[in-house]
């Protein structure tokens, strides 16, 4: 132990909240950090507002992240479901749960991530409060809240036949960096190891990047709103499977086009993580820039994903109730 950089368990509650607070930078709410809730401002009296949830084993891996990359992913990952409402992020709500040998420069390095990825991401937004617990498992939980401005929600459920599907950010990028974690960076037991640089292919660092610290296109969210999309969602499980749920919530079949999948389709239609976002566009009008146009909406059929007109086989995403025994290690 050095009493520079002490454990959480050695600390006060007070002391490790400082030690976060310190970092997270001024306040934009009514009322923010310190008092027992923080007064948000809602331009329209609305406001739309969005959890998860990072756990130990299942999320990340302690050996491949750093607690930067948690902050930052923590972050990216709820700015993106606002994002896919159309909306604007204003505020997160942070609650950390560690054990007591958890050392607080881990949890200021974490706050750091955090207020790395708000400002990177989501301009404007802030941290403005949370909660502190202990717990055998790290977990961060945050609430993301952000502001229509006004605006009209964008649903996944409102794509009508004969509209463009179109996506922005990458797609399969962060499952090939998972891949590589798993396949070359784990000891004889399967357990986690280090990620090794000198081991590193070319592209392969940028591959990691991607799934250690997502940087989803926030700002087009709001953008896809204002030009007319009439569905959008945040793609976290794979770009077939969490197409297929917006196609069964709007009532019609989703046809990609392999060719506008880049050079690893398999991957881009399985591979989650990267928080693209999905959307859907009234046919003839131009997409908004940040946009690509993937497929196309049809009438429903018999599949609620086609991949150029052939139904895609099999779930092609993440499910954590049906995936994770395969993931442990």
């Amino acid at each position: 132990m050095t009493t520079s950089d002490p454990a959480v368990g050695e600390l006060s509650e007070g002391q490790v909240l400082r030690g976060i607070l310190d970092r997270l930078g001024p306040t934009h709410a009514e009322v923010g950090p310190g008092d027992d809730a923080a007064v948000l401002t809602a331009v329209d009296g609305r406001i739309v507002a969005t959890v998860d949830t990072l756990v130990h084993g299942p999320d990340f891996r302690l050996a491949w992240s750093s607690a930067f990359d948690l902050g930052w992913k923590a972050a990216a990952v709820n700015l993106a479901d606002v994002a896919a409402m159309g909306a604007r992020p204003t505020a997160l709500l942070v609650a950390l749960a560690m054990p007591d040998e958890t050392r607080l420069s881990f949890v200021t390095a974490l706050a750091d991530g955090l207020r790395a990825a708000c400002e990177a991401l989501a301009p404007g937004c802030t941290v403005e409060g949370g909660d502190l617990a202990v717990s055998d498992t790290l977990t961060i939980a945050v609430t993301a809240i952000g502001t229509l401005d006004g605006a009209a929600p964008v649903l996944r459920g409102g794509a009508r036949p004969g509209d463009v599907v179109a996506l922005a950010g990458e797609a399969g990028v962060a499952g090939r960096g998972l891949g590589i974690l798993f396949d070359r960076f784990r000891d004889a037991e399967g357990h986690p190891v280090p990620v090794d640089a000198e081991r590193l292919r070319a592209g392969e660092a940028a591959l990691i990047g991607a799934q250690l610290r997502p940087a989803p296109p926030i700002g087009l969210g709001p953008v896809a709103a204002r030009a007319g999309a009439t569905a959008m969602m945040d793609v976290s499980d794979g770009l077939a499977l969490d197409a297929s749920r917006m196609a069964e919530a709007s009532g019609i079949t989703i046809d990609l086009a392999v060719d506008a999948l880049g050079d690893d389709p398999a991957s881009a239609l399985r591979g989650g993580e990267d928080h693209a976002l999905l959307a859907a566009f009234p046919p003839g009008e131009p997409l908004p820039p940040g946009f690509r146009p993937i497929g196309q909406a049809l009438a429903r059929g018999a599949s609620p994903v086609l991949v150029d007109g052939v139904p895609f086989a099999g779930r092609g995403g993440w499910d954590p109730y049906q995936d994770w025994d395969a993931a442990r290690g």
